[in-house]
């Protein structure tokens, strides 16, 4: 027996509506279901999705509570020689779910450290405030602090700000909010952690098929930041080269670019083009941001590696000790930019610099390209009497800079670098300031 479909447009666009906002259940996703999204409008279509998310979110944490009741609270040993952990329950989950016997385990491993240790996030998902990968990257990079017997006060305190940040930002950045707020709260483990991982640093080549072969780097994140720059910085003089010059070559995708740039550049590149290539007349850097009690070594708080995320304070001193130094204000609660250093430079560049500083990345919802690589672009144009200042201006890459451009999409910018972005179909989405210190 089939269940009938609602195809009155306003009775659907009303049911929709309502159901955005519903409390996750089996009655919710049985209105949902009842709904044919093509035949709403596409404003609705967003919406119908939206919601449908939010049920996925309820699913999600009660499927972790079946995985847990199968395979126990904690993890357990079987008996015989060649017997492992959790040898029996991985297996059943494995073969109940189709799955791999090691994706199986990890299933379990998140599915325990959701029920055991954060109940908040469950709570969370259960409510549908939260997606399953959000919740997902929670417990994954939880799980080694709460091994390490970290304190609950600890893991709520984590716990509390993923779930803040998650409402404005992918899974992605939440895991590395995660990482960074388990570095400040526990730093000399999280230096030990690090000093081992370096020393697993190696290149490795892989022979394939047809002629080609993988290069895999394992680096620590300063040195492939320098990697990437280099190979940022070749294609930027490659791209100069080739606006004055007819070439007869196929047009290259970005990899491509990037995988030929490595071919024919070495370590040194960065330094010997830092004087002749630069994005908005800068060179491309390695970007590290570290407090003034821990550069002078009276605290040891991690430093925020520009692309990468949180690192010890060691390596921030080390990286500091060698570098140009730029003076950076912040206001004290929140940590947005005010202000900082602006040496000699003339007004117009002294801007530029503020606003790749304060943005950091693109500014569209989850995008995380560079701001030294983006555009600087007016929120209202120029040509419209848009101001060239702080509040109008910011770091766009070239995607979304088009998209703004000749796509319907809208921005209203906001001084601290926050901004409403408005979708052609009426859809608004928040993007908040970029805390200096802070993981992106």
């Amino acid at each position: 027996m089939t269940t009938a479909k609602l195809y009155d447009v306003e009775e659907a666009s009303a049911t929709v509506a309502r159901l955005l906002t519903a409390l996750p259940c089996a009655q919710t996703m049985l209105q949902l279901e009842q709904i044919d999204p093509f035949a709403l409008s596409p404003s609705d279509r967003i919406d119908y999705l939206s919601a449908l998310e939010r049920q996925d979110g309820w699913l999600y944490a009660l499927k972790q509570r079946a995985i847990t009741a199968v395979a126990g609270f904690t993890p357990s040993i079987g008996d015989g020689a060649l017997a492992g952990v959790d040898e029996a329950e991985r297996e059943d989950i494995s073969t109940a779910l189709r799955l791999a016997p090691a994706t199986a385990q990890s299933r379990i491993d998140i599915a325990r450290t959701l029920v055991n240790n954060l109940p908040q996030t469950c709570s969370a998902l259960a409510t549908g405030e939260i997606s399953s990968a959000h919740a997902t990257v929670i417990a994954r990079e939880t799980a080694l602090a709460i091994r390490d017997g970290a304190p609950e006060s600890t893991i709520f305190h984590i716990e509390e700000r993923a779930l803040a940040y998650a409402e404005f930002h992918t899974p992605g950045q939440v895991a590395n909010l995660v990482r960074t707020q388990i570095a400040k709260l526990a730093p000399e483990e999280f230096e030990e952690t690090v000093t081992k991982a370096q020393s697993l640093r190696r290149v490795s080549c892989y022979n394939d098929a047809d002629g080609m072969s993988t290069v895999v780097a394992i680096l620590p994140a300063a040195d492939a930041q320098i990697v990437i720059n280099s190979i940022e910085a070749f294609i930027l003089r490659q791209n100069q080269s080739e606006a004055s010059a007819t070439r007869n070559e196929p047009n290259r995708t970005a990899d491509q670019k990037r995988a030929d740039a490595l071919t024919a550049i070495c370590a040194t590149v960065l330094s010997d083009l830092s004087s002749t290539v630069a994005a908005h007349r800068r060179p491309l850097t390695v970007n590290v941001t570290v407090d003034l009690p821990t550069l002078l070594g009276l605290a040891e708080n991690p430093g925020q590696l520009a692309g990468y995320g949180a690192i010890p304070a060691s390596v921030a001193r080390h990286l500091a000790s060698d570098a140009s130094w730029k003076r950076f204000i912040t206001e004290p609660q929140s940590g947005n930019l005010l202000d900082f250093g602006r040496e000699s430079y003339q007004p117009p560049q002294v801007l530029k610099d503020f606003l790749i500083a304060r943005d950091r990345t693109c500014r569209f919802p989850g995008c995380r390209r560079s701001a030294l690589l983006s555009d600087l672009d007016h929120a209202q144009s120029w040509e419209n009497g848009g101001a060239t200042s702080p509040d109008n201006i910011g770091a766009l890459c070239r995607r979304h800079h088009r998209l703004k451009t000749h796509d319907g999409w809208q921005i209203e910018s906001f001084l601290d670098g926050s901004c409403t972005w408005t979708s052609p179909l009426g859809k608004r989405y928040f993007t908040p300031a970029r805390p200096v210190g802070e993981p992106i």
